[in-house]
C-alpha cells in the first residue's frame, strides 16, 4: 500500500494533533511526538480497513505540494506514514456490553473520528501492547 501524507500539529496547550488530509475523518493524537507518529499508523490503518469494509473506494495519495497548497497545512509538520500493506479481513462477531459503556465507546470513537469497531480493535491493541 502507499505512503499517506499526515500532518502534526500542537497547539500550546494540546497533545500533538495528527490528521490525513487525503482521508477526513481520520485523526488521532499522542502526548508526545513519537506517540502521535505511532498513533498515526494505526489510525491510518483501521481507517483504511474501516474503508475497505464499507466498500469503499481507498483514495490514492496526494503530493506534499497538493497538500501544502492549502494554506491551513501550512503550519503543521508533514511525515509520510506508511499505508497496512495488506488489508486485514474484516470478520463480524457478535458481543454483549453493557449499554452505558456501548454509548461511551460510541461517543469516544465519534470525536476521535473511529467508528465502533475501530475504536475496540485500537483500544484492545494497546492493552495487549502494553501487557
Amino acid at each position: 500500500m502507499a505512503e499517506y501524507i499526515a500532518l502534526i500539529h500542537k497547539d500550546a496547550e494540546s497533545d500533538f494533533g495528527v490528521s490525513f488530509p487525503d482521508l477526513p475523518g481520520c485523526v488521532t493524537a499522542g502526548a508526545t511526538l513519537d506517540e502521535a507518529r505511532a498513533m498515526a499508523a494505526e489510525a491510518l490503518a483501521l481507517h483504511i480497513e474501516g474503508m475497505i469494509e464499507d466498500g469503499e473506494a481507498i483514495p490514492e495519495p496526494s503530493s506534499l505540494t497538493v497538500i501544502m497548497k492549502e494554506r491551513e497545512n501550512r503550519d503543521a509538520v508533514a511525515v509520510l506514514v506508511p499505508g497496512p500493506t495488506k488489508p486485514a479481513r474484516a470478520v463480524r462477531v457478535n458481543i454483549t456490553l453493557p449499554e452505558d459503556a456501548l454509548h461511551a465507546i460510541d461517543r469516544y470513537a465519534e470525536r476521535h473520528g473511529l467508528s465502533r469497531s475501530g475504536m475496540i480493535v485500537a483500544a484492545a491493541k494497546r492493552m495487549m501492547d502494553a501487557a
